[in-house]
């Protein structure tokens, strides 16, 4: 099988096009700019192009078939290539659903948590010595890759809402139609594609519709949006879930079983949010509640969702991936939450579309009021790349409802902050989907250790 990525150095194409290689696919690929970590990936898979740009001479007649990323445009070359030759063309979510049509789907959806949620149903059937495929939006312990493609009977996804390519403009996870779902919350994001919060819920609407009548759907009852959609399907099995009992003491949470204390790495009400939903999941699958509470304690989470960069014995220094304003509020709260007797000092860049959107940016209300000090960071020259109007500090400042944010706009003067802040006894909250303009993790830990 020969197989051409239009768009190669998308975060999951290239991790398919490895899967794919390792499959005994013959692959090639092109884009107009790779960054690492795929170029370097790409490199070592020996599937780095051996030039930048688009060339319609790269699909050539022998080709079984395209995958089009998401970065690559309508007018693309050589999509209009492929689309003259008549050479059948995937979105990668579509491709995905046509290797697995034959597999047990399993989907881990919503807007926040997926990632996490995706990885710990992958970690407890890997304890489990249970065969599966996967595909995940990030990098997580005990998995090199982030896509595998095997001849396994079940396949774990993680159900991304936003769209799918430039000619397959709905959503991902429209295609995967699975056998077992998990929606774990619903709260706006994407304002770029979905302009209106109904239409953005819609998205989840019609997944459900999608599902095949009969299949099971474990959905967060703590949500109220996700009851509200959950009641549109007349045709699931419906599961509920709710967060569990627990306690955090000493830096470090336990779930509680009964008498039973079960020692846990990841910690936060959300979290045990999360890991209450994949145990249902895992339930579905055949595992039981003592395996999986067996296996799920050394679960750490996918990288970049909390990441301890720094800790000794008065400080912690978290790195997280949260961007959307319920991913914000509950990655705030749950580092407080967690060290209740320290101050809390929570960063938080602008980074995203929706988030650089003056119309959006209400939505961040409150979002950092667990912190004892909140300081956001946005960089001007982001708003140029996004063509969106640059927001005045004062709009930001009235916007998370904090007279006492601090805000800045450079690299510069977010190092100068940390290094003159005196430390002692305090936690550090660094939150993006982002780099905060490039700042390196050693120049920050340098400054707090």
């Amino acid at each position: 099988m020969k197989t051409h990525f239009i768009s190669i150095g998308g975060k999951i194409m290239h991790q398919l096009a490895i899967a794919l290689k390792h499959k005994g696919h013959i692959i090639t690929g092109s884009d107009d700019e790779i960054y690492d970590p795929s170029r370097s990936t790409l490199a070592q898979e020996g599937l780095l192009p051996d030039k930048m740009g688009w060339d319609a001479n790269r699909i050539t007649t022998d080709l079984d078939q395209v995958i089009l990323g998401m970065h690559a445009k309508t007018d693309n070359p050589e999509l209009k290539a492929a689309q003259t030759s008549n050479i059948p063309i995937y979105s990668f979510p579509e491709y995905i659903t046509k290797f697995s049509e034959d597999k047990t789907r399993v989907v881990i959806a919503g807007s926040h948590g997926k990632t996490t949620m995706t990885a710990a149903t992958m970690h407890v059937l890997q304890k489990c010595q249970k065969d599966f495929d996967y595909l995940l939006g990030g990098k997580v312990e005990g998995f090199q890759y982030f896509v595998q493609l095997s001849d396994a009977p079940l396949i774990v996804m993680e159900g991304d809402e936003y769209l799918s390519s430039a000619i397959h403009r709905e959503p991902k996870i429209h295609y995967y139609k699975p056998h077992i779902a998990l929606l774990s919350g619903i709260a706006w994001d994407h304002m770029n594609v979905f302009p209106t919060f109904e239409n953005y819920v819609e998205q989840f609407v019609k997944f459900l519709e999608l599902m095949p009548h009969g299949s099971k759907l474990i959905y967060n009852a703590e949500d109220s949006e996700v009851c509200k959609v959950v009641a549109q399907s007349r045709h699931l099995h419906l599961i509920p879930y709710q967060t569990p009992a627990f306690i955090q003491e000493q830096g470090k949470c336990y779930l509680l079983n009964g008498e039973q204390k079960i020692p846990l790495a990841l910690f936060g009400r959300h979290n045990m949010q999360n890991l209450a939903g994949v145990q249902k999941v895992c339930e579905q699958l055949g595992i039981e509640q003592d395996t999986f509470y067996e296996a799920i304690q050394d679960f750490e989470g996918a990288k970049d969702r909390l990441d301890i960069w720094m800790e000794n014995e008065d400080r912690v220094v978290y790195r997280d991936y949260a961007h959307a304003p319920s991913k914000v509020e509950a990655t705030t709260k749950a580092v407080k939450d967690l060290y209740p007797n320290r101050p809390l000092v929570a960063c938080f860049e602008l980074h995203t579309y929706s988030s650089l959107n003056k119309d959006f940016l209400p939505n961040y209300q409150d979002t950092l009021n667990p912190a004892d000090q909140a300081v956001v960071y946005f960089d001007p020259h982001t708003f140029d790349i996004k063509k969106l109007p640059v927001l005045s500090k004062e709009e930001v400042r009235n916007a998370f409802g904090r007279a006492d944010l601090l805000i800045l706009n450079s690299q510069k003067e977010l190092e100068n902050f940390v290094k003159s802040k005196k430390w002692q006894n305090t936690n550090l909250l660094m939150m993006s989907s982002g780099t905060f303009g490039g700042t390196k993790k050693e120049d920050i830990v340098n400054f707090v250790d």
